[in-house]
C-alpha cells in the first residue's frame, strides 16, 4: 500500500536534516496493537508494518530512520545495532519529531529494554527512573527454571516473510549475529530455550 502522506513528509525532513539521501519507504498493516520496521541500508529500503497505535507508528517510522542515519560499521569497528550511537540518533529524532519522553521511553523500551540504559546515559528525563523501576520488577519476579525446547543444532538461515530464521527451529536471526553467520566460514550451532516459573 502506499504510505500515509505524514510518513513520507517525516522521511523527507528527517532526511533533508541530516544531508542524507532518502530511502524508499514500503508501508503495510498488521493486525496489531504496535508497529514493526525493518531497514536495510544495502537495498535503500525502510520497511514499516503499522500496527493500530498511531504515535507508535510514528515512532517506529522515526526508529529505522535513526538506523537510516547511524554510522555504517568499517573493517575495524564494528558497529553495535542498538549501541549508544544508535540511541544518540533515535532519541534526538523523537524529541524533535514530537514523541513525549515519556511515551518515547515506554514504546522503546517494550521491545529494547536496553534503550533504558542508553537513554539514561544519554540524559533523556525520566529515563534514569524508569531503569530502576526495571532493575527492581526484575528482581522482583518469580525465580524461573529453564529447559530446552529443540536441542543443540546447526543454523541454517532461511527467509520467512521479510525475516531471517533459523530453518531449523525458527528463530529469528538479526543485527550483529544475522551479519556474522553470513561471514561465517564453520557452522554455528545454538539451542532454543525456554523458561517458565519455579514450583513453590
Amino acid at each position: 500500500m502506499t504510505p500515509p502522506a505524514w510518513a513520507s513528509d517525516l522521511v523527507h525532513v528527517v532526511c533533508s536534516d541530516a544531508g542524507a539521501g532518502m530511502p524508499y519507504l514500503t508501508w503495510r498493516r498488521r493486525d496489531d496493537e504496535h508497529s514493526t520496521g525493518i531497514t536495510r541500508r544495502s537495498d535503500g529500503l525502510v520497511a514499516v508494518r503499522a500496527g493500530r497505535d498511531e504515535l507508535d507508528q510514528r515512532l517506529t517510522l522515526l526508529h529505522e530512520l535513526a538506523h537510516w542515519l547511524a554510522p555504517r560499521a568499517s573493517r575495524r569497528r564494528r558497529a553495535i545495532h542498538h549501541g549508544p550511537a544508535f540511541y544518540s540518533i533515535a532519541f534526538e529524532l523523537y524529541r524533535r519529531h514530537g514523541i513525549p519522553e515519556a511515551d518515547a521511553l515506554r514504546l522503546e523500551s517494550g521491545r529494547y529494554p536496553s534503550s533504558l540504559r542508553h537513554a539514561a546515559a544519554l540524559g533523556v528525563p525520566g529515563a534514569a527512573a524508569a531503569a530502576r523501576e526495571r532493575r527492581s520488577a526484575l528482581r522482583a519476579r518469580p525465580r524461573r527454571s529453564w529447559r530446552v525446547l529443540v536441542p543443540e543444532h546447526p543454523i541454517r538461515l532461511a527467509r520467512a516473510g521479510r525475516w531471517t530464521v533459523c530453518g531449523i527451529c525458527g528463530q529469528r536471526v538479526i543485527g550483529v549475529h544475522l551479519a556474522r553467520l553470513r561471514r561465517a566460514r564453520r557452522t554455528y550451532r545454538h539451542v532454543l530455550m525456554t523458561s517458565e516459573p519455579l514450583a513453590s
